[in-house]
């Protein structure tokens, strides 16, 4: 990954990862001896960061060390992300496979910590996944549709073409996870599509 730029807008630190299109964000945290206070969304803040999804519903999901949840994504009914954790660490990866991207194929992670309180967002027609880094993860995402089981697709975590870099040699994976295909084994309508803006 490049070295990471930011800029400060509405009083969020917004940081650039290695895809353009995936924003690492780290809302302005208020701390005194009773605690904190955060907003963790706010429309027209995240607006002028260039986020403009309209988020529909929140997950929430708690996993044990070394836990990997992914790659995921809807194709008929995509789905933006807004994610952060709120117990632990995890390791956050996205990876752009839109039929037509330039940058198809490639991804970028970020460390999501509940220290840290940053947040990331992934564009629709992204595939997501991530991976518990410590004993508990709380993780929290909204998304800009609804979950339809139906619709329902992955990648293969473990992607030799992607050599994505989980720093778990062994993780705990769902069987319906681990039976994933390869992104090159997904015909490309059952991919999403690039639209440039």
């Amino acid at each position: 990954m490049s070295a990471k730029s930011a800029a400060i807008v509405s009083g969020l630190q917004l940081l650039e990862t290695s895809l353009s299109d995936v924003l690492e964000i780290r809302p302005k945290v208020f701390q005194d001896a009773r605690g904190f206070f955060m907003e963790t969304y706010h429309v027209q803040k995240y607006a002028e960061l260039g986020v403009h999804d309209v988020f529909v519903q929140d997950n929430h999901s708690r996993s044990v060390k070394h836990t990997l949840r992914g790659l995921h994504y809807q194709l008929r009914h995509p789905q933006a992300k807004l994610c952060r954790v709120i117990e632990g660490e995890a390791l956050d990866v996205a990876v752009d496979i839109r039929s037509g991207s330039p940058a198809f194929a490639k991804w970028t992670s970020i460390i999501l910590s509940a220290s840290e309180q940053n947040q990331i967002h992934i564009p629709a027609g992204f595939a997501h996944g991530f991976v518990a880094l410590t004993g508990v993860v709380q993780f929290l995402y909204k998304c800009s549709d609804y979950y339809a089981p139906g619709d329902e697709h992955g990648i293969r975590w473990n992607d030799p073409e992607l050599n994505i870099r989980w720093g778990v040699s062994n993780p705990i994976v769902s069987e319906k996870d681990a039976a994933y295909s390869t992104l090159l084994d997904i015909p490309h309508d059952l991919l999403p599509k690039y639209t440039p803006r």
